[in-house]
């Protein structure tokens, strides 16, 4: 018994196969075939008496191309939209509510009760921003998550992408800065540097404003709605004519971006701790400021793994399925579940950002305990004038 398995690609059903006896007869062939989603397997098994009597080739006719977009097209009907469970949307409601307050009740602690601006003062403002400005997309992504449908026109779609792309590039970039300004201002501190300007700084970040500025345009400009079975998409996985280019994208630009911000962070707070580790900690002073930095590491990191990692390592395993296995609907759909609850995790940045605050100032920390006091009392006040 000789047997020959391969695995052959296919257009249709029917292939032209063509069969070369080579060196004599062949007793007996039994040919089957089995197909798997949109993979051919394809066994060849053949019964000889006589060796020199077994080749056979076979030559399936076709183009690899043609077979990539064949499948894709016919594919793309089978997978159902699902809507995603209640329970998504209401935790990315309450995330980015969560995220929002904090983050306004930043900003007027940065513009009210903050007269000395240092360098990190200026990149936590701006990264404070950032999430101020995705927030209010949390209730719209809710909705279309639980029912599959985008139900707020062209213009919001379009905004909806653009401030996803704004926040998420512009939040990992400043904290980037700041691990790398930290780093500086802690390690290189008898050192001139350019991450201890203060105008210097505040270029740079106008330099993040504008470059996500112009992806952002870019991408709402390209990116738009689309309808299918009877559902109105928005930036989503299913949608068809923007397989590619959300491939490309996904790992020329946003991949390689995280995964450098990354690591930068990384080099600058592992440098940062083992700085740190050489302070005198016998004087409260030392332990404090070591206690503190090595907190502050312990966010941001946190925020890069558990906010960031997650949902682009999703995303990017939904795109390889969606562009090289559309027939696996049970997989892909899996994992677009699995994105969507990412999108928990990645709002939950804009509630750990005011963390960063308090571990890098004293000023915004007494501001905060203090604005948290006078909150309890003035409700404990109404409440007993109420009752």
């Amino acid at each position: 018994m000789f047997s020959l398995q391969m695995y052959c690609l296919y257009k249709m059903l029917f292939q032209k196969c063509l069969f070369f006896n080579v060196g004599g007869k062949i007793q007996g062939i039994l040919i089957y075939l089995t197909l798997i989603h949109n993979i051919s397997f394809f066994s060849v098994t053949m019964i000889y008496y006589k060796p020199k009597n077994i080749f056979i080739c076979c030559f399936l006719q076709m183009n690899s191309t043609e077979v990539s977009n064949a499948t894709s097209s016919d594919c793309s009907r089978v997978c159902p939209i699902k809507p995603q469970h209640i329970s998504i949307s209401v935790l990315i409601c309450l995330t980015f509510l969560v995220g929002l307050l904090l983050n306004v009740f930043s900003l007027w602690v940065f513009t009210c009760r903050t007269q000395e601006w240092t360098c990190n003062t200026v990149l936590q403002f701006h990264l404070a921003v950032s999430d101020v400005l995705m927030c209010p997309m949390g209730p719209f992504m809710a909705v279309y998550y639980h029912t599959a449908n985008w139900l707020f026109g062209k213009v919001l779609c379009r905004l909806k992408i653009a401030f996803i792309t704004f926040h998420i590039n512009s939040s990992i970039l400043f904290l980037t800065f700041i691990s790398i300004q930290r780093y500086v201002a802690v390690v290189r501190f008898n050192q001139d540097s350019y991450m201890n300007r203060k105008d210097f700084v505040q270029k740079l970040c106008f330099g993040v404003w504008l470059f996500v500025l112009v992806k952002g345009t870019v991408l709402a400009a390209v990116l738009d709605t689309s309808t299918m079975d009877n559902h109105t998409l928005c930036l989503s996985i299913h949608q068809e004519k923007y397989t590619d280019f959300y491939f490309i994208v996904n790992f020329t630009v946003l991949i390689p971006g995280l995964l450098l911000s990354f690591v930068v962070s990384a080099i600058c707070y592992t440098l940062l701790v083992r700085s740190m580790s050489r302070l005198d900690t016998s004087h409260d002073s030392g332990q404090a400021i070591k206690s503190k930095s090595c907190k502050m590491v312990a966010v941001c990191l946190t925020i890069f793994v558990v906010c960031f990692t997650p949902m682009n390592v999703l995303r990017s395993v939904g795109l390889v399925v969606k562009k090289f296995f559309p027939c696996n609907c049970g997989l892909l759909l899996n994992v677009e579940t699995a994105y969507y609850v990412s999108w928990i995790l990645a709002g939950a940045n804009c509630c750990l950002d005011p963390i960063i605050y308090c571990f890098s100032s004293q000023k915004f920390t007494k501001t905060f305990r203090i604005s948290l006091r006078k909150i309890g009392l003035r409700l404990e006040m109404s409440h007993g004038e109420s009752s």
